[in-house]
C-alpha cells in the first residue's frame, strides 16, 4: 500500500510465535511455549515429582511456527496492497493445559501439573480472524502445532547440549 507520504507499507498482525530458540534474544524466554519447556526441563533434570503452573490451564492462544510467519510475511510483501492491517495465524487454538501436557509427554516428564488457581492467566482466549489472508494470499500455516512443537523442544534440547560442552 502506498501511502499519502509516498511510503510502501504493509500492517500484518500475527499471534504467538513459536519455533526453536534464536540465538540470543532475552525476550523470547518470557513467552508461553519456552517457559514450559524451561520448568520442564528443570522438572526432569531434578526428578521433581510437579510443576507448578498459573491458572486453571483452560485459557487458550493460537500459535505460528516461525518458518509459517516468515512465509506468510513474504507472500504478504509480494501481494498484499491495502491499508487495513492483516492477519496472519494458523487457525489453530490450543489451551494451556494441552501444550503443557505436550511438552511434558515430550520431554519425558512424567510428574503432575500443579494448577495455582489463585494467579491469574490473562485472557480466557485469544486467536486472529485470519481469513482475509487465505482468501486474498491463499495463506495456510502448513507447520501443524505438534510437529512444530517437536521442532521447538529439539532445537532448546539441542541449544542446551551446545551450550553445555
Amino acid at each position: 500500500y502506498r501511502s499519502q507520504y509516498g511510503l510502501n507499507a504493509i500492517y500484518v498482525i500475527l499471534p504467538n510465535l513459536y519455533g526453536p530458540p534464536p540465538k540470543s534474544s532475552p525476550s523470547y524466554a518470557s513467552h508461553v511455549i519456552p517457559i514450559f519447556i524451561k520448568k520442564i526441563e528443570e522438572a526432569v533434570r531434578s526428578n521433581a515429582e510437579y510443576i507448578a503452573v498459573w491458572g486453571t490451564g483452560e485459557a487458550a492462544r493460537e500459535f505460528l511456527y516461525v518458518d509459517d510467519a516468515a512465509e506468510g510475511i513474504l507472500q504478504a510483501i509480494e501481494r498484499y496492497d491495502m491499508p487495513e492491517p492483516l492477519n496472519l495465524g494458523s487457525g489453530h487454538v490450543v489451551s494451556v493445559r494441552e501444550i503443557s501436557e505436550k511438552i511434558s509427554a515430550l520431554m519425558g516428564f512424567h510428574g503432575a501439573i500443579r494448577w495455582d488457581t489463585t494467579k491469574q492467566y490473562g485472557q480466557s482466549k485469544r486467536f486472529l480472524d485470519s481469513s482475509h489472508a487465505k482468501k486474498l494470499l491463499h495463506f495456510e500455516a502448513e507447520t501443524s502445532f505438534d510437529d512444530g512443537l517437536k521442532k521447538t523442544v529439539a532445537g532448546f534440547q539441542a541449544s542446551r547440549t551446545i551450550n553445555t560442552q
